[in-house]
């Protein structure tokens, strides 16, 4: 599935993946291909994003994201609180 994090200030991530755990205003939550469309306000916390493959380039997103260190293949970036939608496997966030 298709992730994209936009702020209003640039576009922190954008590509393929193969789940996502977001900061919901009521708990977190994940989502996974196939997931029923949604749509949720997030609160300040971290987006974990488990990357689909090895190859995505980070080098425009430098600084918006934390690797983690037990796995090569998941990032956290930091929000301060936003709106997602996902549908037809395609996930847009507006975060602050």
């Amino acid at each position: 599935m298709w992730l994209e994090v936009i702020t209003p200030e640039k576009k922190m991530f954008e590509g393929e993946v193969d789940a996502v755990r977001f900061p919901g205003i009521d708990g977190a939550f994940q989502v996974l291909k196939g997931h029923a469309p949604i749509i949720s306000s997030l609160t300040e916390g971290k987006i974990k994003v488990d990357i689909a493959n090895h190859e995505t380039d980070f080098d425009e997103f430098s600084g918006s994201f934390e690797p983690d260190s037990s796995n090569s293949r998941v990032i956290r970036m930091t929000i301060n609180g936003g709106v997602m939608e996902m549908q037809n496997d395609k996930i847009i966030v507006l975060a602050d």
